[in-house]
């Protein structure tokens, strides 16, 4: 009998993780779906508006300014009033964008559906890992980093299948806005309903004591955060990382086309290779962040690796096929540094200062989204197609970096409390 009880009470934490890690996944996979609403529907869009590439260039920018702007001020709001709540107001901004581009008339009103996709992704990694360090027992924490980072490239990944399919099986591409705004509205009603294994709140009556006196011995100012070295080495290596992210989804494509010569149908596989090779990569990144305490080599290790591919693919050396396989293997070492990424950004959070830090240091990845886009297409322009390759490579070098810097921070915090700790 007593092994029955035990059968019967130990996996209780368990399922009540794994419900929270699936909402948050599924919440997550959301907004990345968004960040692809529009780009895939271009030449629809510029059929019937009469714009240009770059008109809908600037849109897309609006759409990570206005996310990064939110994202910085969102952690704010989440440690206010909790992440739930926000997350709600997040997803129905995601029903509106999808409404407004379904009726949209003209460029302006574009515009304001980017607007409003950016506002609603604007809170979302404040919100996920607000609730997700919360809720998750400890030893699952990695796991559940590696679920969420799984679920955003998902979300990529979809959405083009998605409102291509559509677009192509009604020939109408407002058709599949609206039901990219449903598929919001579905999102939002599974987490009302669900809301209870969301709810971050609950257990801040049990933190606070701790929490504030850690926020009192520090300082009282809420942006006292903003003092810490850790907290923008985190930012810089968002921003390099992605840097390199953002030229292989925009333009690895095109380049391996134009440097290897081989058709556009197969090198449109290397974008959904290296997405695909990347959640692969983040299974495994979640043992490795459960068991390494010096996270900052894993991630050395494995971006190192993936920056070596891409600079192998920019070399002209390999064959055709060889260079799109190599290109898309380097996203197995940017998926696998994933979650050991989250979980020092968690080891150099504060205590009650969640959702500012990471609203803070996620804003680094859309300012790299944002920077990256313009500087590899005048690459592009300019014929200068290795470079992409080999800027990717060098952008995730750099973001080695600013990881190690915050490692060994960290190491030599822990070090001198433990010295300190122990009895003279």
């Amino acid at each position: 009998m007593p092994s029955m009880t035990a059968s019967v009470n130990v996996p209780a934490p368990e399922r009540r993780d794994a419900r929270t890690i699936g909402l948050v996944g599924l919440a997550h996979g959301s907004s990345h779906f968004f960040h692809l609403l529009l780009p895939p529907l271009f030449p629809w869009l510029i059929a019937d508006f009469d714009t240009s590439y770059s008109q809908l260039g600037v849109m897309v920018s609006l759409f990570f300014i206005v996310s990064g702007t939110g994202q910085m001020l969102s952690g704010f709001l989440v440690d206010k009033v909790g992440a739930q709540r926000v997350m709600f107001a997040a997803l129905s901004s995601f029903v509106v964008a999808g409404l407004v581009a379904a009726v949209a008339q003209n460029y302006a009103m574009l515009l304001a559906a980017s607007f409003f996709a950016g506002l609603g992704n604007a809170p979302f990694h404040p919100v996920d890992f607000t609730i997700l360090n919360k809720r998750v027992t400890a030893k699952n924490i990695g796991h559940a980093f590696s679920v969420h980072g799984i679920s955003g490239n998902i979300g990529w990944a979809t959405a083009p299948v998605f409102m291509l399919g559509i677009t192509t099986a009604t020939g109408s591409w407002r058709m599949a806005c609206a039901c990219g705004a449903l598929f919001a509205a579905l999102v939002l009603v599974t987490m009302w309903c669900n809301r209870r294994w969301l709810d971050d709140k609950a257990f801040d009556s049990a933190a606070a004591p701790k929490a504030q006196a850690a926020a009192g011995a520090a300082d009282a100012s809420p942006f006292a955060y903003l003092k810490l070295p850790a907290v923008w080495m985190c930012f810089a290596f968002f921003f390099f990382s992605t840097v390199g992210l953002s030229a292989i989804q925009n333009y690895a494509s095109t380049a391996l086309h134009l440097m290897y010569g081989l058709p556009l149908t197969q090198t449109a596989l290397v974008v959904t290779g290296f997405m695909l090779c990347g959640a692969v990569g983040m299974v495994g990144g979640g043992f490795l962040a459960q068991r390494v305490q010096r996270l900052e080599k894993i991630i050395a290790t494995f971006l190192l690796l993936a920056a070596g591919c891409l600079a192998l693919v920019a070399t002209g050396w390999l064959p055709g096929m060889a260079a799109l396989v190599v290109a898309s293997a380097a996203g197995f070492g940017h998926g696998l540094a994933g979650p050991s990424r989250d979980m020092l950004i968690k080891r150099a959070t504060p205590a009650g200062a969640t959702g500012r830090v990471y609203g803070t240091v996620y804003s680094g990845l859309d300012s790299g989204f944002a920077v990256a886009a313009p500087m590899f297409g005048w690459m592009m322009d300019h014929q200068m197609h290795s470079q992409v390759f080999f800027g990717a490579g060098i952008a995730l070098a750099v973001s080695v970096l600013a990881a190690s810097a915050v490692g060994v921070q960290l190491h030599h915090k822990n070090k001198t409390g433990a010295a300190a700790a122990r009895p003279a």
